[in-house]
């Protein structure tokens, strides 16, 4: 079936203190956005990709891809008014077959991983990557006190999640809410049930500076 991956890089960069927006920065001697892209190019020479992108960024990306030679061939989708909205819009860009949805500033996922989620979509509609918590954690409850949460029944999600094409589109016919924090919880608001793989400590989602300085790390140790 057809390879697809949606990546979705609307982030404007607040954490960061900076005016460039995170997918823009450098790391490893070029932007966090074109080390994801090449991510899934490295995984699939033939994939189809399709980048969001708010309307504003659009001239500034083609500028960057200019600037470092930067050819891998991609499709731009705009961004809508949320991550939600985004998503929806690039899916208008895929025809059949199976779909990732990846962050943008989730520049170290490797092969290995890519692989992993699309082979288990073989046999699964809907693909999660995660890894363990190995931080205690606490549960805030309505009356403002806590109570310890049992870790080891908490996974921390990442991305990419892997759907086949149908399924996902059905999904994002539905009215958007404000309880979907990523597009597993899309697909399960249908009643679609997400199978968990295994995920990468090193598949960091950068938003913070000292992201990019463990970033530079995990590039240097590639």
């Amino acid at each position: 079936m057809k390879n697809n991956v949606i990546i979705v890089a609307g982030g404007k960069g607040l954490r960061m203190g900076s005016d460039l927006p995170k997918q823009f920065m450098p790391v490893g001697g070029k932007p966090v956005l074109m080390h994801t892209i090449d991510a899934f190019y490295n995984f699939d020479k033939n994939i189809n990709i399709i980048l969001v992108l708010p309307l504003s960024h659009q001239y500034y990306w083609t500028q960057l891809c200019k600037e470092y030679s930067f050819t891998v061939s991609h499709r731009i989708a705009t961004g809508g008014e949320t991550r939600f909205h985004s998503v929806k819009n690039g899916l208008d860009m895929v025809d059949e077959g199976i779909v990732a949805v990846q962050d943008g500033v989730r520049p170290f996922t490797s092969k290995e991983m890519i692989c992993r989620c699309f082979d288990a979509s073989c046999n699964y509609s809907a693909v999660v990557p995660v890894i363990d918590s190995t931080d205690s954690l606490r549960c805030v409850k309505a009356n403002g006190k806590s109570e310890i949460a049992d870790r080891s029944q908490i996974r921390l999600v990442q991305t990419p999640q892997v759907f086949h094409v149908d399924i996902l589109k059905k999904a994002y016919e539905t009215e958007y809410k404000t309880t979907f924090t990523d597009d597993a919880s899309v697909v399960e608001s249908i009643g679609g049930e997400v199978h968990l793989v295994k995920g990468e400590v090193t598949n960091i989602k950068i938003t913070t500076p000292l992201d990019l300085k463990i970033g530079e790390l995990i590039v240097n140790s590639i």
